[in-house]
Protein backbone atom coordinates (compact mmCIF):
# COMPACT_ATOMS: atom_id res chain seq x y z
CA UNK A 1 0.00 0.00 0.00
CA UNK A 2 1.67 3.51 -1.01
CA UNK A 3 1.55 5.71 2.28
CA UNK A 4 1.67 9.65 1.82
CA UNK A 5 2.02 11.70 3.91
CA UNK A 6 -0.56 14.19 5.32
CA UNK A 7 0.82 17.73 3.33
CA UNK A 8 0.78 15.93 0.24
CA UNK A 9 -2.72 14.25 -0.34
CA UNK A 10 -4.94 16.26 -2.78
CA UNK A 11 -8.86 16.87 -2.05
CA UNK A 12 -9.58 15.15 -5.09
CA UNK A 13 -7.54 12.50 -4.35
CA UNK A 14 -10.45 11.56 -1.65
CA UNK A 15 -12.98 9.56 -3.36
CA UNK A 16 -15.69 11.79 -3.46
CA UNK A 17 -17.62 15.16 -2.03
CA UNK A 18 -19.72 13.04 0.14
CA UNK A 19 -16.41 11.09 1.96
CA UNK A 20 -14.58 13.97 2.07
CA UNK A 21 -17.31 16.28 4.23
CA UNK A 22 -17.72 13.02 6.51
CA UNK A 23 -14.42 12.69 6.87
CA UNK A 24 -13.46 16.25 8.09
CA UNK A 25 -16.12 16.08 10.13
CA UNK A 26 -15.25 12.86 12.11
CA UNK A 27 -11.51 13.65 12.24
CA UNK A 28 -11.80 17.06 13.47
CA UNK A 29 -14.70 16.68 15.56
CA UNK A 30 -14.24 13.97 17.06
CA UNK A 31 -10.42 12.22 17.15
CA UNK A 32 -9.24 15.49 17.67
CA UNK A 33 -11.44 16.38 20.68
CA UNK A 34 -13.18 13.37 21.24
CA UNK A 35 -16.05 15.45 22.44
CA UNK A 36 -18.33 14.14 19.61
CA UNK A 37 -19.17 10.51 18.46
CA UNK A 38 -18.60 9.30 15.10
CA UNK A 39 -22.49 8.51 14.71
CA UNK A 40 -23.30 12.39 15.90
CA UNK A 41 -20.78 14.09 13.98
CA UNK A 42 -22.00 11.75 10.62
CA UNK A 43 -25.59 13.00 11.76
CA UNK A 44 -24.38 16.41 11.55
CA UNK A 45 -23.54 15.80 7.88
CA UNK A 46 -26.68 14.09 6.74
CA UNK A 47 -29.11 16.64 8.30
CA UNK A 48 -26.94 19.27 5.77
CA UNK A 49 -26.36 17.27 3.13
CA UNK A 50 -29.32 18.99 0.44
CA UNK A 51 -27.54 22.53 1.03
CA UNK A 52 -26.41 23.93 -2.20
CA UNK A 53 -22.46 23.36 -3.43
CA UNK A 54 -20.82 26.35 -5.75
CA UNK A 55 -18.69 24.84 -8.07
CA UNK A 56 -16.95 28.36 -9.74
CA UNK A 57 -15.56 27.83 -12.92
CA UNK A 58 -13.32 24.64 -14.42
CA UNK A 59 -10.18 26.65 -13.76
CA UNK A 60 -11.26 27.12 -10.05
CA UNK A 61 -12.91 23.78 -9.34
CA UNK A 62 -8.77 22.27 -11.19
CA UNK A 63 -7.04 24.43 -8.83
CA UNK A 64 -9.34 23.44 -5.74
CA UNK A 65 -9.10 19.95 -6.12
CA UNK A 66 -5.20 20.30 -6.12
CA UNK A 67 -5.11 22.24 -3.05
CA UNK A 68 -3.36 20.51 -0.19
CA UNK A 69 -3.54 20.97 3.44
CA UNK A 70 -1.42 22.87 5.43
CA UNK A 71 -1.76 21.66 9.27
CA UNK A 72 0.76 23.71 10.48
CA UNK A 73 -1.78 26.68 9.99
CA UNK A 74 -4.71 25.11 10.73
CA UNK A 75 -6.64 24.31 14.27
CA UNK A 76 -7.89 21.05 15.67
CA UNK A 77 -10.90 22.60 16.35
CA UNK A 78 -14.51 21.40 15.62
CA UNK A 79 -15.25 22.75 12.30
CA UNK A 80 -18.73 24.85 11.74
CA UNK A 81 -21.13 23.34 9.88
CA UNK A 82 -21.28 23.96 6.37
CA UNK A 83 -25.01 25.14 6.52
CA UNK A 84 -24.44 27.78 9.23
CA UNK A 85 -21.27 29.13 7.12
CA UNK A 86 -23.35 29.74 4.60
CA UNK A 87 -26.39 31.23 6.11
CA UNK A 88 -24.88 33.13 8.68
CA UNK A 89 -22.93 36.26 7.28
CA UNK A 90 -22.50 40.07 7.39
CA UNK A 91 -22.12 41.05 4.33
CA UNK A 92 -23.96 44.40 4.23
CA UNK A 93 -24.00 44.63 0.29
CA UNK A 94 -26.69 41.96 0.37
CA UNK A 95 -28.87 43.53 3.21
CA UNK A 96 -28.60 43.32 7.24
CA UNK A 97 -29.41 40.68 8.15
CA UNK A 98 -27.16 37.64 8.97
CA UNK A 99 -30.01 35.41 6.17
CA UNK A 100 -30.03 38.22 3.73
CA UNK A 101 -26.49 37.35 2.00
CA UNK A 102 -27.16 33.46 1.37
CA UNK A 103 -31.10 34.68 0.07
CA UNK A 104 -29.88 37.93 -2.11
CA UNK A 105 -26.61 36.71 -3.49
CA UNK A 106 -27.48 34.03 -5.76
CA UNK A 107 -27.32 35.60 -9.09
CA UNK A 108 -24.30 37.15 -8.00
CA UNK A 109 -21.95 37.33 -11.34
CA UNK A 110 -18.36 36.20 -10.34
CA UNK A 111 -17.08 34.94 -13.65
CA UNK A 112 -15.40 36.80 -15.07
CA UNK A 113 -13.81 38.56 -12.27
CA UNK A 114 -10.29 41.60 -12.25
CA UNK A 115 -8.50 42.98 -9.87
CA UNK A 116 -6.56 46.11 -10.36
CA UNK A 117 -3.13 46.58 -8.80
CA UNK A 118 -2.44 49.83 -7.72
CA UNK A 119 -0.06 52.63 -5.59
CA UNK A 120 3.56 52.33 -4.32
CA UNK A 121 4.64 49.03 -6.54
CA UNK A 122 6.64 48.06 -9.50
CA UNK A 123 4.41 46.01 -11.05
CA UNK A 124 0.54 47.24 -11.20
CA UNK A 125 -2.09 46.85 -13.31
CA UNK A 126 -5.37 45.00 -13.91
CA UNK A 127 -5.18 41.05 -14.09
CA UNK A 128 -7.93 38.56 -14.31
CA UNK A 129 -8.34 36.62 -11.09
CA UNK A 130 -7.24 33.00 -13.30
CA UNK A 131 -4.08 34.45 -14.02
CA UNK A 132 -3.58 36.53 -10.60
CA UNK A 133 -3.86 33.05 -9.00
CA UNK A 134 -2.23 30.77 -11.21
CA UNK A 135 1.54 30.67 -10.18
CA UNK A 136 0.45 29.63 -6.95
CA UNK A 137 -0.69 26.12 -5.61
CA UNK A 138 -3.49 26.50 -3.33
CA UNK A 139 -4.10 25.37 0.55
CA UNK A 140 -6.56 24.50 2.64
CA UNK A 141 -5.99 26.14 6.03
CA UNK A 142 -8.84 26.07 9.09
CA UNK A 143 -8.75 29.16 11.20
CA UNK A 144 -11.03 30.57 13.63
CA UNK A 145 -13.40 33.66 12.64
CA UNK A 146 -14.06 35.90 15.12
CA UNK A 147 -17.26 38.03 14.51
CA UNK A 148 -17.20 41.78 16.45
CA UNK A 149 -20.36 40.96 17.28
CA UNK A 150 -19.34 38.25 20.05
CA UNK A 151 -20.26 35.00 17.68
CA UNK A 152 -17.46 33.07 16.36
CA UNK A 153 -16.58 29.89 13.88
CA UNK A 154 -14.27 27.38 12.72
CA UNK A 155 -13.84 27.49 8.83
CA UNK A 156 -12.03 25.68 6.49
CA UNK A 157 -10.73 28.13 4.04
CA UNK A 158 -8.81 27.26 0.78
CA UNK A 159 -6.85 29.56 -1.17
CA UNK A 160 -3.03 31.15 -1.40
CA UNK A 161 -0.68 33.39 1.08
CA UNK A 162 -1.30 36.99 0.94
CA UNK A 163 2.09 37.63 1.23
CA UNK A 164 3.19 35.20 -1.78
CA UNK A 165 1.06 38.00 -4.03
CA UNK A 166 1.56 40.85 -2.65
CA UNK A 167 5.59 40.29 -3.14
CA UNK A 168 5.02 39.38 -6.60
CA UNK A 169 3.53 42.70 -7.15
CA UNK A 170 6.88 44.38 -5.51
CA UNK A 171 5.65 47.21 -3.21
CA UNK A 172 8.53 49.89 -3.17
CA UNK A 173 9.54 51.55 0.46
CA UNK A 174 7.09 54.02 0.37
CA UNK A 175 4.50 50.98 0.62
CA UNK A 176 3.13 51.09 4.89
CA UNK A 177 -0.05 49.72 3.76
CA UNK A 178 -2.13 47.62 1.75
CA UNK A 179 -5.90 49.20 1.15
CA UNK A 180 -8.50 46.43 -0.56
CA UNK A 181 -12.14 47.58 -2.15
CA UNK A 182 -14.74 45.60 -2.51
CA UNK A 183 -16.89 45.53 -5.89
CA UNK A 184 -19.47 48.48 -6.15
CA UNK A 185 -22.66 47.01 -8.32
CA UNK A 186 -26.05 48.48 -6.70
CA UNK A 187 -27.56 46.03 -9.67
CA UNK A 188 -26.37 43.24 -8.35
CA UNK A 189 -25.90 43.86 -4.58
CA UNK A 190 -29.27 45.50 -3.37
CA UNK A 191 -27.80 46.78 0.42
CA UNK A 192 -25.57 48.96 -2.01
CA UNK A 193 -28.39 51.38 -3.20
CA UNK A 194 -31.46 53.37 -2.05
CA UNK A 195 -32.18 55.18 0.84
CA UNK A 196 -31.55 52.35 3.40
CA UNK A 197 -27.87 52.13 2.25
CA UNK A 198 -26.31 51.74 5.42
CA UNK A 199 -22.91 52.42 4.46
CA UNK A 200 -20.22 54.42 2.22
CA UNK A 201 -19.80 52.16 -0.89
CA UNK A 202 -17.58 50.50 -2.12
CA UNK A 203 -16.50 49.12 1.06
CA UNK A 204 -12.90 49.47 1.88
CA UNK A 205 -10.43 47.63 4.55
CA UNK A 206 -6.75 47.54 5.00
CA UNK A 207 -3.71 46.15 7.08
CA UNK A 208 -0.49 47.46 7.88
CA UNK A 209 2.42 46.19 5.14
CA UNK A 210 3.90 44.12 7.62
CA UNK A 211 0.63 42.70 8.72
CA UNK A 212 -0.20 41.97 5.52
CA UNK A 213 2.79 39.37 5.19
CA UNK A 214 2.62 38.09 8.06
CA UNK A 215 2.01 34.15 7.17
CA UNK A 216 -1.27 33.75 8.75
CA UNK A 217 -3.02 36.66 6.05
CA UNK A 218 -4.58 34.38 3.72
CA UNK A 219 -6.45 35.11 0.11
CA UNK A 220 -8.93 32.64 0.05
CA UNK A 221 -11.01 31.50 -3.03
CA UNK A 222 -12.96 28.78 -1.76
CA UNK A 223 -14.45 26.76 1.70
CA UNK A 224 -15.30 23.04 2.37
CA UNK A 225 -13.18 22.49 -0.33
CA UNK A 226 -15.20 24.20 -2.82
CA UNK A 227 -15.44 27.31 -4.72
CA UNK A 228 -16.34 30.15 -2.34
CA UNK A 229 -19.90 31.06 -1.83
CA UNK A 230 -21.31 34.18 -3.49
CA UNK A 231 -22.57 35.06 0.61
CA UNK A 232 -19.16 34.24 1.96
CA UNK A 233 -17.60 36.74 -0.32
CA UNK A 234 -16.81 34.98 -3.84
CA UNK A 235 -14.43 34.98 -5.50
CA UNK A 236 -11.89 36.03 -3.94
CA UNK A 237 -11.62 37.31 -0.20
CA UNK A 238 -9.44 38.12 2.63
CA UNK A 239 -8.67 36.34 5.76
CA UNK A 240 -6.94 37.90 8.62
CA UNK A 241 -8.04 35.12 11.75
CA UNK A 242 -5.86 37.27 14.58
CA UNK A 243 -8.65 40.32 13.68
CA UNK A 244 -12.27 40.89 13.99
CA UNK A 245 -14.24 39.56 10.83
CA UNK A 246 -14.84 43.15 9.29
CA UNK A 247 -11.43 43.44 8.51
CA UNK A 248 -11.70 40.10 6.43
CA UNK A 249 -12.86 42.20 3.06
CA UNK A 250 -15.36 40.21 0.64
CA UNK A 251 -15.23 40.08 -2.53
CA UNK A 252 -11.95 42.00 -3.75
CA UNK A 253 -12.10 43.93 -6.78
CA UNK A 254 -8.98 46.39 -6.11
CA UNK A 255 -5.94 46.28 -4.66
CA UNK A 256 -3.70 49.46 -3.40
CA UNK A 257 -0.38 49.97 -1.72
CA UNK A 258 -0.49 53.21 0.11
CA UNK A 259 2.62 55.35 2.03
CA UNK A 260 -0.55 56.90 4.46
CA UNK A 261 -2.48 54.92 6.40
CA UNK A 262 -6.04 54.66 4.21
CA UNK A 263 -9.69 55.58 5.18
CA UNK A 264 -11.68 52.60 6.04
CA UNK A 265 -14.96 51.73 5.93
CA UNK A 266 -16.40 50.57 9.64
CA UNK A 267 -13.23 52.65 11.07
CA UNK A 268 -14.93 55.72 9.37
CA UNK A 269 -18.24 55.05 10.23
CA UNK A 270 -18.34 54.29 14.42
CA UNK A 271 -14.84 55.03 14.99
CA UNK A 272 -15.43 54.46 18.48
CA UNK A 273 -16.77 51.45 18.04
CA UNK A 274 -14.42 50.09 15.05
CA UNK A 275 -10.74 50.61 15.52
CA UNK A 276 -7.93 50.38 12.45
CA UNK A 277 -6.70 47.28 13.79
CA UNK A 278 -9.00 45.71 15.39
CA UNK A 279 -7.16 42.86 16.90
CA UNK A 280 -9.54 40.93 18.73
CA UNK A 281 -8.70 41.96 22.57
CA UNK A 282 -10.82 40.60 25.47
CA UNK A 283 -9.65 43.76 27.68
CA UNK A 284 -11.22 46.09 25.37
CA UNK A 285 -14.96 45.73 25.28
CA UNK A 286 -17.30 46.77 22.54
CA UNK A 287 -18.76 50.33 23.87
CA UNK A 288 -22.18 48.38 23.58
CA UNK A 289 -21.27 44.81 24.49
CA UNK A 290 -18.33 42.77 26.32
CA UNK A 291 -15.59 41.10 24.11
CA UNK A 292 -14.14 38.45 27.13
CA UNK A 293 -16.70 35.59 25.68
CA UNK A 294 -18.04 34.59 22.34
CA UNK A 295 -20.97 32.40 20.85
CA UNK A 296 -19.51 29.93 19.00
CA UNK A 297 -21.62 28.14 16.27
CA UNK A 298 -23.60 26.37 16.02
CA UNK A 299 -25.32 27.68 19.55
CA UNK A 300 -28.79 27.66 20.85
CA UNK A 301 -30.53 29.63 22.89
CA UNK A 302 -30.80 26.26 24.73
CA UNK A 303 -27.98 25.18 24.31
CA UNK A 304 -25.32 28.21 24.30
CA UNK A 305 -22.16 27.63 23.12
CA UNK A 306 -20.42 30.09 24.93
CA UNK A 307 -16.18 30.38 25.07
CA UNK A 308 -13.93 32.76 26.71
CA UNK A 309 -12.43 34.74 23.72
CA UNK A 310 -8.11 34.88 23.27
CA UNK A 311 -6.08 37.49 23.05
CA UNK A 312 -5.16 37.51 18.98
CA UNK A 313 -8.19 34.99 18.53
CA UNK A 314 -5.44 32.62 19.98
CA UNK A 315 -2.53 33.32 17.21
CA UNK A 316 -0.84 35.80 19.51
CA UNK A 317 2.27 33.55 19.17
CA UNK A 318 2.47 34.42 15.26
CA UNK A 319 1.15 38.05 15.66
CA UNK A 320 1.81 39.97 19.02
CA UNK A 321 5.05 40.98 17.99
CA UNK A 322 3.84 43.12 15.32
CA UNK A 323 2.56 45.38 18.08
CA UNK A 324 5.37 45.40 20.24
CA UNK A 325 5.14 48.79 22.29
CA UNK A 326 1.82 50.09 21.05
CA UNK A 327 -1.11 50.80 23.48
CA UNK A 328 -3.78 48.09 22.24
CA UNK A 329 -6.42 49.79 24.11
CA UNK A 330 -5.63 53.34 22.08
CA UNK A 331 -5.02 51.23 18.68
CA UNK A 332 -7.76 48.93 19.24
Amino acid sequence: MLIKKPDTIKSSEITSESVYQQRRLFMKGVAATLAVSPLSALAAYELESEAPRYLGPDWMRSALNDAKKNAAFSTQEKLAPYSNIITHNNFYEFGLSKQDPSRRAQGFKTDPWSVAIEGEAAKTGVFALEDLLSPYQMEERIYRLRCVEAWSMVIPWIGIPLADMLKRFEPNSKAKYVEFTTLYAPEQMPGQKGVFSTLDWPYVEALRIDEAMNPLAFMATGLYGQAMPPQNGAPFRLVVPWKYGFKSIKSIVKIRFTEEMPITTWNSSAPKEYGFYANVNPGVDHPRWTQKTERRLPSSLFSPNIIDTQPFNGYGDEVAHLYSGMDLRKWF
